[in-house]
């Protein structure tokens, strides 16, 4: 079974309260909306307290071509993938040069040569090294990235897997789109980064980690059909444009149960006998859906929450800044958890994980 070794993330420099963002906000939207003051309520309820993003507030105020917001990715997408490498090599005192496999995970801007690519430009991975560039799962990414790089590492065990996930939402903000979405995602998305190292059987038995290390026993991806105008984005002269309906958590407390219950069954195992719960914080309303599905304890869902608060949803990344999290406290022996992400497609990932 592939170990998950360690997790590094990092964020950018730029830090905005809520309340501040509510305030630019409302200069933005409020001719667009009679009732801008009740809109503005979603900034009360998000549950976020501040976010990060790799641009400074005065950039939101003006227009930018998509050319220009890209760029701006392609440079900030390196800075941020790097330090969160870094951040995560560093725990188990390894370079990238002992990396066999690196996955990239990301859906807020375009790069060719990827980004995956560039880093084995500004970092010492080895020419030889398998790259995995994967675009478009948007905030399922984390989880879909960490599930593709355990199937890796299970083909090949005696690899070093490193998946790397970078989201730049803040960069994909449209001044000119007056939307109810547009505005309700200036009340949650953030920039962040985060990486993880995978290690196939063979060198976590070599190296002695299996007592330390998390392993992942299995993987489900469920995609719903009829369901492509769940969320995503729509490709516009103006950048890409938010897309994200209101049911969501609606599906989640729908269609959750029966796919965790589905997924556990095939691995024997029951939702009580799992003790940790590290979800993709998609939004306050989300993880009420999450709790409502999954019969979960008010105190299962604080990693995801603290995130949520901390950060605001990152997209893919933000499910690794749980992990990190819940990883800061030692698992005990048989103790068995579930990773979950939902994202376009509409699309739901599952990872059962377990210390052994």
């Amino acid at each position: 079974m592939p170990y998950i070794l360690s997790v590094g993330t990092a964020v950018p420099p730029f830090t905005v309260s809520q309340e501040t963002s509510r305030h630019l906000s409302r200069l933005f939207f409020q001719e667009a909306f009679a009732d801008i003051d009740r809109l503005l309520d979603v900034f009360a309820n998000s549950r976020v307290t501040k976010r990060h993003f790799c641009v400074p507030l005065s950039w939101f105020e003006s227009d930018h071509t998509p050319a220009e917001k890209n760029r701006l990715y392609v440079e900030h997408a390196c800075a941020l993938g790097a330090e969160a490498i870094g951040a995560c090599l560093q725990k188990v005192n390894l370079s990238p040069a002992d990396i066999d496999c690196l996955l990239f995970v990301s859906s807020t801007g375009l790069a060719t040569p990827s980004i995956d690519a560039r880093l084995l430009n500004r970092l010492p991975f080895r020419e030889e090294i398998t790259r995995i560039p994967l675009w478009g799962l948007g905030c399922a990414g984390g989880a879909m990235g960490l599930a593709r790089a355990a199937e890796y590492a299970r083909a090949y065990p005696h690899a070093l897997v490193l998946m790397l996930a970078v989201e730049l939402c803040g960069l994909t903000f449209i001044r000119q789109d007056m939307s109810k979405s547009n505005l309700i995602a200036t009340s949650l998305f953030g920039d962040g980064a985060a990486a993880v190292l995978i290690a196939g059987d063979a060198y976590a038995q070599t190296h002695g980690v299996t007592r330390t290390a998390p392993r992942v026993l299995g993987t489900r991806t469920v995609t719903w059909k009829d369901s492509l105008d769940v969320m995503g984005w729509e490709v516009t002269n103006d950048g890409l444009k938010v897309i994200f309906s209101r049911d969501i958590p609606t599906l989640v407390k729908q269609r959750m149960r029966g796919c965790v219950d589905t997924f556990l069954t095939q691995h024997r195992t029951e939702l009580p006998q799992l003790s940790r719960f590290i979800l993709h914080p998609g939004g306050a309303k989300v993880l009420t859906a999450y709790q409502d599905a999954l019969g979960m304890a008010a105190d299962q869902l604080k990693p995801s929450e603290e995130v949520l608060a901390e950060y605001g949803n990152m997209s893919s990344p933000t499910v690794l800044f749980v992990l990190e999290r819940s990883l800061q406290h030692a698992w005990q022996p048989s103790e068995r958890g579930l990773a979950a992400a939902l994202g376009p497609g509409f699309s739901c990932e599952l990872i059962l994980l377990e210390q052994e």
